[in-house]
């Protein structure tokens, strides 16, 4: 791939990367709350922009909606815990039509077996680490959008993996909620997981639907 092409056919993904560094090393900075939470949004709305400039037909329609209400949680929950927790959701409603849409053929015992375990660990994860009951709720769409994201057929190293980092950076956020302390662990790993989630699952699916519609590259527009 040449040096520039992140730049030249890619910028909604650098733009992408650029705001979610930003919101990391910023977030702490007196720059303006209404800003910093912009700032926060960004980082996926810029992959849903992506996902549309980049894919390809009704699925990756389905998938920058999926960003787009991610984008939406990463501000809301800066206002209310409640609407964050709400915008997330749906967009993991969204995501679990995606993959439902997309099944992996003739999966094998072990990939059924991890996806009930997501599926059913991580709502109970959720509960033992929050003491909420409606986290447990949430969490179990967010299992669920794990669970899918693991048995379709987009790569389970980009997108699978993915979904479960997502996972990972939502029970640090609950540990913050219950009796366990992880001290400043939540705080510096959240993100990152968070994000770096989100990017491996926007460009996985995207990816796979490229690959599918090859001479789609040559007229596609950059983005």
């Amino acid at each position: 791939m040449p040096k520039r092409a992140l730049i030249d056919h890619r910028p909604w993904l650098l733009a992408s990367v650029i705001a979610a560094v930003a919101y990391y090393f910023l977030r702490d900075n007196p720059i303006g709350e209404v800003w910093l939470i912009v700032l926060k949004g960004m980082g996926v709305a810029c992959l849903a922009f992506y996902a549309i400039r980049r894919g390809f037909g009704p699925d990756a329609q389905i998938l920058a909606g999926v960003m787009l209400f991610g984008a939406l949680g990463d501000m809301g929950i800066e206002f209310d815990f409640a609407l964050g927790g709400g915008l997330f959701f749906i967009s993991h409603v969204i995501a679990i039509w995606l993959y439902l849409r997309n099944p992996r053929a003739n999966p094998v015992g072990t990939q059924k077996a991890l996806a009930v375990a997501l599926l059913l660990g991580t709502p109970l994860v959720s509960w033992l680490l929050s003491g909420d009951v409606m986290v447990a709720l949430y969490g179990l769409s967010l299992g669920g959008m794990a669970a899918c994201a693991w048995m379709s057929r987009f790569p389970r190293y980009r997108v699978g993996i993915g979904a479960v980092l997502f996972v990972i950076s939502d029970f640090l956020i609950f540990s913050r909620l219950g009796p366990f302390d992880l001290g400043d662990l939540p705080h510096y790993l959240i993100w990152p997981l968070y994000f770096a989630g989100q990017f491996m699952i926007a460009t996985g699916v995207v990816q796979t639907l490229r690959g599918e519609h090859p001479g789609h590259e040559k007229t596609a527009q950059p983005g």
